[in-house]
């Protein structure tokens, strides 16, 4: 269950400085967020775009695209709140960033205190537990929306109930990777897992292939990893368009 501050949160973090990540990503683990680190500007926008996020932490002088570019696109994707960080403290950089979508600007050397205080207090001003529409995670044409419950094969809206949900959102979200049924469970469901856990894993698994092939038939979606668990095959080629527009009319 989360926290009203929006801990368990997932936290962006994205500087080109090793140990500036490292330390971050220690911090805001140790509050109970989930952290996506990155050193590489161009992979922390792709993962933007694909996995979501409830705020981020961007560095602004970055070899490969500078925080504000960054920042500017990542707007084209997101509402999420955006924090800069810098060792620039000059009013102008920040009426900058704050100009192109930044939510906050902290200066280097920062309190680590003070950080997790502001990333709380973005979070509750968001109002994380609302429900509201958040930045959808995509893979293999599958949409997730974890604030909205929601979630959609090539733009058409699947009928789930909480448990698929779960167990596909996990998927999704580690597509590729093989997942094992203790694992799928225990995530899931917040038990022991036991004998009936990996039936109830192996039901539910069955039913989201049905409800996936009610859509789209002419493929695999979860492909069964013996002796391993389940995982999300990801498309390597976009699938093709239908006429109908519905497929495009669904945004974040």
């Amino acid at each position: 269950m989360r926290d009203a501050d929006g801990t368990d949160a997932r936290i962006l973090v994205v500087d080109d400085e090793k140990a500036i990540v490292e330390l971050l990503t220690s911090l805001l683990s140790s509050e109970g967020f989930q952290v996506l680190p990155f050193t590489k500007p161009l992979e922390a926008l792709l993962a933007c775009s694909q996995e979501g996020f409830d705020l981020a932490i961007v560095d602004l002088m970055m070899p490969e695209m500078n925080g504000f570019e960054l920042c500017s696109k990542m707007r084209m994707i997101t509402t999420a709140p955006i924090l800069f960080l810098s060792a620039k403290d000059g009013e102008t950089d920040q009426v900058a960033g704050l100009t192109l979508g930044a939510d906050d600007y902290i200066t280097k050397p920062f309190k680590p205190r003070e950080l997790v205080a502001r990333v709380k207090a973005h979070l509750r001003r968001v109002d994380y537990n609302s429900g509201a529409p958040r930045a959808l995670c995509r893979k293999s044409d599958i949409e997730i929306n974890r604030r909205g419950h929601e979630a959609f094969l090539l733009g058409e809206q699947l009928t789930l109930t909480p448990k698929e949900f779960g167990v596909l959102e996990l998927l999704v979200r580690r597509a590729g990777e093989p997942i094992s049924g203790e694992e799928i469970f225990e995530s899931v469901w917040k038990e022991k897992y036991d004998s009936s856990g990996a039936n109830s894993v192996m039901v539910h698994i069955r039913h989201l292939r049905e409800k996936l092939s009610e859509i789209d038939s002419s493929r695999e979606y979860i492909k069964t990893v013996w002796g391993v668990g389940y995982k999300l095959i990801v498309s390597t080629a976009p699938h093709q368009e239908t006429p109908s527009s519905e497929a495009d009319s669904y945004e974040a």
